[in-house]
C-alpha cells in the first residue's frame, strides 16, 4: 500500500497536481451528477479526501459533503481551509462501517483506490457496498498500469469491476493529462462511473 503519510510530509502528492490539472474536465463530470439527480443532492462521500482538495466543490453543488482519509495532518489541513458545512474524518476506507458515516448516494474517489492493493480494494468496494443508497453511482479516478507499478500501483477496468462485483460499470472514459508532467502523464488515467445494481 501507497505510505500517504510519507509523501504528504514531503510534498510528493500527484493527485493534488492532478486536481488543478484537470478541474475543468472535473467540473463536468460532476455536472452529470449533480444533473442526473433530483434535488436536495443527498449525502457525497469523498474517499481519501485527502487535505480537502473536492470536498468543498461537492458542498457548494448542494450535496451534504463528508471527507475521509487516514492520515490526520491532511484532515486537519481539510479542516483548517474549511468551508463550514462540510464534515471531515479521519479513517480506513478500508473499514467504512466501523466509522459510522450513514450511508451515502454519491462517492467520490481521486486516486484513493489507487494506492491499495488489491484485497484493500476488495475491501473499499465491500464498504462503499455497505454505504450504499439504493442508485448509488461512484465515481472513480484511476491510474493504468504502467512500467512504474512499484510507485503507481496501476489499476486496470478488470480491478476495478473485481472489487466492485454488486455494481454495474456504466462508463470508462480516458482522463486528460495535460498538465501532470512525467512520469504521471505516462499512466493513462481513466474516469470509472459505477451504478448500484437493483
Amino acid at each position: 500500500m501507497t505510505n500517504y503519510a510519507r509523501m504528504y510530509r514531503f510534498g510528493v502528492t500527484p493527485w493534488e497536481r492532478y486536481g488543478k490539472a484537470a478541474g475543468g474536465s472535473i467540473a463536468a463530470l460532476l455536472d452529470r451528477e449533480e444533473n442526473e439527480r433530483s434535488h436536495p443532492l443527498g449525502r457525497a462521500l469523498d474517499l481519501g479526501c485527502g487535505r480537502g482538495q473536492f470536498t468543498p466543490e461537492l458542498a457548494r453543488r448542494g450535496w451534504d459533503a463528508v471527507g475521509i482519509d487516514y492520515v490526520p495532518a491532511a484532515i486537519e489541513a481539510a479542516r483548517q481551509r474549511g468551508p463550514e458545512g462540510v464534515t471531515y474524518v479521519v479513517g480506513d476506507v478500508t473499514d467504512l462501517p466501523s466509522a459510522g458515516l450513514g450511508t451515502f448516494g454519491f462517492f467520490l474517489d481521486i486516486g484513493c483506490f489507487q494506492g491499495l492493493g488489491a484485497e484493500r480494494r476488495r475491501a473499499e468496494g465491500q464498504g462503499v457496498t455497505a454505504l450504499a443508497d439504493p442508485g448509488s453511482t461512484l465515481l472513480m479516478l484511476a491510474f493504468g498500469p504502467t512500467w512504474l507499478r512499484s510507485l503507481i500501483g496501476g489499476v486496470s477496468e478488470a480491478e476495478v469491476e473485481a472489487a466492485f462485483p454488486e455494481w454495474e460499470l456504466i462508463d470508462v472514459q480516458a482522463a486528460e493529462t495535460a498538465g501532470l508532467g512525467r512520469p504521471m502523464n505516462r499512466t493513462s488515467p481513466q474516469w470509472y462511473r459505477l451504478r448500484l445494481r437493483g
